[in-house]
């Protein structure tokens, strides 16, 4: 007899499009776009910015390309962007360094190298031997986890770590009674609430206070009450839904992915915790410690992570072979890693289409005609003429807007503070109130939108569909955006300096 709740989540989800039908939508309106807005273009000028050359926006600078600039076609016979180009161009696109080429192989590596771990079984039996001798240590599980992560974010703009952290964490979370939704929110949206409100992120608050003229790390007490305020808030959203689902867990939207996942890892349970799986755990735990020192003191990035963790999948993969009980064998390992990268393929395909519709608008180069260099010039153009606080709040909106075109946090702050800071002179809006509406633009909609390679990771590596995670995270998204609109007001009334 099937389950009652199942069916009802099951039917209610088949009613919102995959996330492939919405970004098709999107792309054809981007095209449409291309037939109702002239292409654009701005002057850049290279500065001096926290110590290194940042090619930035020359306010006052925007003009049409004229009439010599062809629309993107629905097809482009010469391998150029087009609508049916979206995939491919989308797929090839950027470097080993970014979106999307590089983001595309750091998912399919990471979810390959977990992949090898994951055949070995250690995880699974590691977890069942934490819960037998852990007692209730789960009550502060999640509290500590969705603190920390949210520091991550604050401190060094921690996002695409946040994917091998997932898959770490998701079997531990499934066996404690809660389900993948509640992996998401305690490592992916911890770390974009905390890079929301960072005082100190590298990569998004000092690069955007550089380019607005102020001096770097400023305003620092205001954000760290922001960050509280956000991440108590977040932490008791999670927390509510996580003891919701542990009372019930048929009501959770993932329930049958999450069973299914722990049927296909049920033969490895079968086995006692021995010396082999201490080791790969070591080897794993050693190996997390290892990416973390990376990044925070050498800034190790998407390639040189990707690499670290296929150097730990593979040594786990050595271990469980060459051991003495020989849990796997070469091939076991090798299907492994075919198996993890296969369950990651459709999020990295979503990067690529993603990355095709800002193609398909012109890209996000301002020296070079686009239409999404209009967008940006159009809109910031019609924040003019209002009172300081519909200002600040308007430019929250179109921060918020335009990270679903460039989900980089320092891209959208090189392309868009130039025009922003010298914009809130105009309106009576303090330059640290500019940043501000950057920083909670970019950070908070970055669990949302789609075009966000580090959501889709997380969201592939739980196996959770995107609209699945809309229909669930959207009044969340609400709530956080109410917090960040009283927030810039809060900043207006302050004189926020």
């Amino acid at each position: 007899m099937s389950d009652p709740n199942v069916s009802v989540a099951t039917e209610k989800t088949t009613r919102m499009p995959d996330a492939f039908v919405i970004l098709f939508f999107v792309a054809v309106l981007a095209l449409l776009l291309n037939y109702l807005l002239p292409a654009g273009k701005f002057e850049t000028q290279t500065q001096l910015v926290n110590g290194s050359e940042r090619t930035m926006i020359v306010p006052g600078s925007y003009s049409e390309a004229g009439e010599d600039i062809a629309a993107a076609p629905v097809f482009d016979s010469h391998g150029e962007i087009g609508l049916l180009n979206v995939p491919f161009e989308g797929l090839v696109a950027g470097s080993k360094w970014g979106s999307a080429i590089g983001v595309i192989a750091f998912i399919l590596v990471i979810g390959g190298a977990f992949g090898m771990i994951m055949r070995t079984g250690a995880i699974h039996r590691g977890i069942l031997r934490l819960i037998a001798i852990g007692g209730h240590f789960e009550k502060a599980l999640l509290p500590l986890l969705f603190l920390l992560f949210s520091l991550g974010g604050a401190i060094f703009g921690m996002g695409e770590e946040a994917i091998a952290f997932c898959i770490v964490l998701l079997p531990l979370l499934i066996r404690l009674g809660y389900d993948s939704i509640t992996t998401v929110l305690v490592t992916y949206v911890a770390t974009q609430i905390g890079f929301a409100t960072s005082w100190m992120n590298p990569f998004s608050v000092s690069i955007a206070q550089g380019i607005a003229g102020l001096p770097v790390m400023s305003g620092a007490p205001f954000r760290m009450a922001l960050w509280a305020v956000f991440t108590l808030f977040g932490l008791f959203y999670t927390l509510k839904y996580a003891n919701h689902i542990k009372a019930d867990p048929t009501r959770s939207a993932s329930y049958q992915s999450d069973r299914q996942f722990v049927d296909q890892q049920q033969d490895s349970l079968n086995d006692e915790f021995n010396l082999t799986d201490k080791l790969i755990l070591q080897v794993l735990g050693g190996g997390i410690v290892w990416v973390i020192w990376g990044v925070i003191w050498h800034q190790y990035y998407i390639p040189q992570i990707a690499s670290q963790f296929f150097a730990i999948g593979l040594l786990a993969a050595l271990i469980a072979v060459f051991s003495r009980g020989n849990s796997i064998t070469a091939n076991d390992a090798s299907d492994g890693f075919k198996q993890g990268a296969a369950e990651l393929l459709p999020a990295a395909l979503v990067v690529a289409i993603a990355k095709g519709v800002v193609l398909l608008l012109g890209g996000d180069n301002p020296t070079e005609p686009s239409i999404l260099n209009s967008l940006l010039f159009y809109a910031a153009s019609g924040i003019e003429g209002v009172s300081e606080s519909v200002a600040a709040t308007l430019m929250l909106a179109l921060q918020s807007i335009f990270n679903f075109f460039v989900a980089s946090g320092s891209g959208q702050a090189a392309l868009t503070m130039p025009l922003m800071a010298p914009l809130s002179d105009l309106v009576g809006v303090s330059r640290q109130t500019a940043v501000l509406a950057f920083q909670l633009g970019d950070g908070l909609t970055n669990i949302i939108i789609p075009t966000s390679a580090s959501l889709v990771g997380c969201l592939g590596v739980a196996r959770l569909d995107w609209s699945v995670w809309f229909k669930f995270i959207w009044r969340l998204q609400v709530w956080l955006f109410l917090l960040a609109s009283l927030a810039m007001v809060s900043a207006v009334i302050l004189d926020y300096q």
